[in-house]
């Protein structure tokens, strides 16, 4: 772990430079990359920035080259005794000196609480020093463990002076278990660097010698919250024009859907963990989303941008994000999705319409630049509040 953050961060605070602590636990996709995309715009707005993230974060995204100093807390998934208090006490040396915490995701803000509650018995740490919560994800467990995360995020909206939330069905959440002040805080897609592929080459890749077959294209974690089994259930329907649908992403669901799509003869393929989505957009005809739930879908946000049109569940923060550029279909409706997967392969006018209508959408969210400024304003606030 990097205990030289901590005397960076002092002389951060003693120079009179707003000082910010970042926290996340594990991720490959989206709060990390919003995470990155965050400290980097704080750093060039003046701000010291410390990233409180576990073992192999910092390579995946690059905090560090972003101007930001690294810390290595262990963060795991679930609690245990051991992990959390060690983890804690990680960040009460991380939080030394700091002005704002902000930590992004239930787990990171239940840990980043318990550390500043204990931040009186601390040299170097202030109890008032303000929490920052951002909730990017629904929980979506059942039984038991349902009950067990509604506590943790119970707890935490509770003891946080302000919510941000990914989508506003998030904020309206966090209202409704007591937190204090909960706002909308959008988070903006990172620009995707150009392909290296054009249009021809990018299907080719994906096609071979069948350059003409349409592609509907998938991106993201191979876990439940994703459902591919409810684009696969679409895809089993999808006969004419029969297109291939691609996957790329991965995680604990891969064997299962891998196995299926090998059982049951499905025009599907999975591609992995890829680094070139702007290539496998390219090469799309289709992007398709079939999440139980979503905020802002990075995957949502790259295609519109690309004027690739998407077809999606209307769950969580789509409906707002995509207004009527996109088709929306309910969740869990498989003959839905295939059908309105099927209207777009047929129609190529309908299509370029709604490539039009995305990349117009696109240019109404805010950009990372505006991000940064909503966040900045806030912690300024809280800053001149506690006093």
């Amino acid at each position: 772990m990097d205990h030289s953050a901590t005397r960076g961060t002092a002389a951060a605070h003693e120079s009179g430079q707003l000082h910010v602590v970042l926290v996340l636990s594990a991720s490959t996709g989206g709060i990390g990359a919003h995470v990155r995309s965050l400290a980097q715009g704080l750093v060039a707005h003046g701000v010291g920035v410390t990233v409180c993230a576990p073992a192999g974060t910092d390579d995946l995204f690059g905090f560090s080259q972003a101007g930001a100093r690294y810390h290595q807390v262990e963060i795991t998934p679930t609690s245990g005794a051991r992990s959390d208090a060690a983890a804690i006490g990680e960040l009460r040396r991380a939080f030394t000196g700091a002005d704002v915490v902000h930590a992004h995701g239930m787990r990171a803000g239940l840990l980043a609480d318990l550390a500043l509650r204990t931040a009186g018995r601390f040299p170097g740490l202030r109890p008032q020093t303000p929490l920052v919560v951002t909730s990017h994800h629904a929980m979506l467990a059942t039984g038991m463990e349902r009950r067990l995360q509604r506590l943790m995020e119970r707890r935490v909206v509770r003891a946080a002076d302000l919510v941000l939330g990914a989508s506003s069905d998030l904020v309206a959440r966090a209202r409704e278990l007591g937190a204090t002040d909960a706002r909308l805080g959008p988070i903006a897609a990172p620009p995707i660097p150009p392909g290296s592929l054009d249009r021809d080459e990018a299907r080719a890749a994906l096609l071979g010698d069948r350059p003409d077959r349409p592609v509907v294209l998938a991106v993201g974690r191979l876990v439940p919250q994703k459902s591919f089994g409810l684009l696969l259930d679409a895809a089993r329907r999808l006969t004419d024009p029969r297109p291939l649908v691609v996957i790329a992403g991965d995680g604990p669901e891969a064997q299962p859907l891998r196995d299926r799509i090998a059982a049951e003869r499905l025009p599907a393929e999975l591609l992995g963990y890829r680094t070139d989505v702007p290539d496998l957009l390219a090469g799309a005809d289709v992007v398709a989303v079939s999440s139980r739930w979503e905020a802002r879908s990075l995957v949502v946000q790259e295609a519109m941008r690309a004027g690739v049109p998407v077809v999606s569940t209307a769950v969580g923060g789509i409906p707002e994000l995509v207004g009527d550029a996109a088709l929306l279909v309910p969740y869990g409706d498989p003959q839905a999705l295939a059908g309105a997967l099927r209207e777009l392969l047929a129609e190529p006018k309908r299509r370029a319409e709604l490539a039009e209508a995305g990349r117009q959408q696109a240019a109404t969210w805010p950009d990372e630049a505006a991000t940064v400024a909503q966040v900045l304003s806030t912690y300024d606030e809280l800053v001149q509040r506690a006093g």
